[in-house]
């Protein structure tokens, strides 16, 4: 990593449906596309895994590995989604993604929980179409803008303000909704302490 440029590099991803199809504006086949962000996440020290895993068979074993192309992959794709994804889908797929890795990692490719997590990465990349670009500087990668025609942010509601959709007021009433199961539960928690003070259990 000491050895990387001492200048940042940016570099673009686009992805179609949620799969990668161009770098830096070029499209490129999967095998090639791999192979630029390889070269590219590599000169600056990006994707190196020094780690402890627990394998299939119980055992843990220390793993090394070098994914530079996967690292900026991960990067891209993961902010990209955020732009678009609403949040009970990414918080979904954040936990379905992680089960995903294992069925695949534990060789279970062919299982039917695995094609059947398949319908889910279809429906869910569906808007996962624009670019996202990363700043890669002496091992670090970080986001640096992403823009999809599907995007859900949308700058006048993110600031709070009053518009159409929202309503400052409308919070008061959602807080009270939102709060009421735990106010519920401090008063039952409280009777019960009396309820306990009074009897001497």
């Amino acid at each position: 990593i000491q050895n990387a440029p001492d200048a940042p590099e940016y570099v673009t991803i686009g992805f179609d449906k949620g799969t990668p199809v161009s770098v830096n504006g070029k499209t490129l086949s999967p095998l090639a596309l791999l192979t630029e962000l390889n070269r590219i996440g590599a000169k600056h020290g990006a994707g190196q895994v020094d780690m402890v895993e627990n394998r299939l068979v119980g055992i843990k074993s220390r793993g090394v590995y070098e994914t530079p192309g996967g690292t900026l992959l991960y990067a891209a794709h993961r902010e990209l989604e955020r732009l678009v994804l609403d949040r009970e889908t990414m918080h979904c797929k954040e936990t379905l993604a992680i089960r995903y890795a294992e069925l695949v990692y534990n060789g279970q490719w062919f299982s039917t929980l695995r094609a059947a997590l398949d319908g889910f990465v279809e429906v869910s990349q569906r808007a996962v179409t624009g670019s996202s670009t990363l700043k890669l500087y002496k091992g670090n990668v970080r986001p640096a803008g992403s823009t999809a025609a599907q995007s859900l942010y949308l700058q006048d509601l993110a600031s709070f303000t009053d518009t159409e959709f929202y309503d400052q007021k409308d919070a008061r009433g959602f807080i009270r909704l939102f709060g009421l199961p735990m106010k519920v539960a401090g008063i039952v928690e409280r009777k019960n302490k009396n309820d306990h003070a009074f009897t001497g259990i």
